[in-house]
């Protein structure tokens, strides 16, 4: 019998009142939908807007934590991940609108011991189009990319995914609190899911995709405006190198840090696009984080005894797909 357990939200907020207003009440509705024991933690970025006020008079029984400075997302997610008291952690943002049975067809998951966590479908607005589904992982040159997205036909099948959309995760509490949350190396943001489910992966987990689990995603124009500027774009590719850095092992390493300083750089170099210089550099500058992190992977491994890496993950879900009707985006 498939058994319900409780949730921790946990809900990272920037200036996001109108995001508040519009999409928390979902949320609600939808642990009450489940009749589980359940908290909301709200945890403020620095807010310069009235988010705290709204949710003091309008949620007085969520739990508010306030960061003095904005420390962005893998920082802010990890105050409230420590906070978190629940069987499980659902990390989501708060630009998310749920179905109200989106973890109904969840629960089933969690009854396998080695289960790491569960996204759901991720719609944009208007429901017409898929922003995000299970993540099929592969090798391209030397470079570990997993932006393939699929999902199958059949409700009934068990669909894995490389990693959990850090805007809609279910996943073990006791497990992230081993994994110790977001590397906070990825600091202010990108690319911090991605790392938590490989290295999730890595210790011998699995993270699956729930298609019947609806929610809906609205990306703002501003957003928009923001994500073409040349400093994010240098955090964009700093964080993508370390990621590489920190995952890959071996020739493949050795074979990307080749690719990274001839074709990847001469490429954007080529079309004037100098910012590449300093993200090198940044992810350069960060050579001790990195062996850091790699060590904190490798000791936590041994302690799982789990000796899983890149070519583990792509043999796991490509063997899981080879018998379903998979359909690819």
């Amino acid at each position: 019998m498939i058994s319900k357990k409780s949730i921790s939200v946990i809900l990272p907020n920037y200036n996001g009142k109108h995001l508040l207003e519009q999409y928390l009440p979902s949320v609600v509705e939808a642990l009450q939908f489940e009749a589980i024991d359940y908290e909301i933690i709200v945890i403020d970025d620095a807010s310069k807007d009235d988010s705290i006020i709204f949710l003091e008079k309008n949620y007085p029984q969520i739990t508010i934590l306030k960061n003095e400075i904005n420390q962005g997302f893998s920082k802010t997610c990890n105050k409230g991940i420590f906070k978190a008291s629940k069987d499980l952690i659902f990390l989501l943002n708060s630009d998310v609108k749920l179905e109200k049975d989106y973890f109904s067809a969840q629960w089933k998951y969690f009854s396998e011991e080695d289960t790491y966590g569960v996204m759901g479908r991720i719609m944009n607005f208007d429901g017409k189009k898929i922003e995000d589904a299970a993540r099929f992982p592969r090798f391209k040159g030397a470079k570990f990319k997993a932006n393939a997205f699929y999902y199958s036909e059949n409700s009934e099948d068990t669909v894995y995914t490389t990693y959990l959309s850090g805007a809609n995760a279910l996943v073990d509490r006791k497990k992230l609190l081993l994994l110790k949350g977001f590397d906070e190396i990825y600091s202010p943001f990108y690319f911090e899911d991605f790392d938590l489910g490989l290295r999730s992966w890595e210790m011998g987990w699995k993270s699956y995709y729930e298609h019947q689990s609806v929610c809906y995603h609205r990306v703002s124009a501003s957003t928009k405006t923001v994500n073409k500027s040349n400093s994010v774009k240098i955090i964009y590719n700093r964080n993508s190198f370390i990621l590489q850095s920190i995952h890959l092992k071996g020739m493949k390493n050795n074979l990307w840090h080749l690719q990274l300083f001839t074709t990847t750089l001469l490429g954007h170099l080529v079309k004037g696009e100098f910012w590449i210089l300093k993200a090198i550099r940044e992810f350069l500058n960060r050579k001790s984080e990195i062996k850091n992190s790699k060590q904190n992977n490798k000791q936590l491994q041994k302690q799982l005894n789990s000796d899983n890496d890149l070519h583990s993950i792509i043999k796991i879900i490509s063997k899981s797909i080879a018998s379903k009707k998979i359909v690819w985006l």
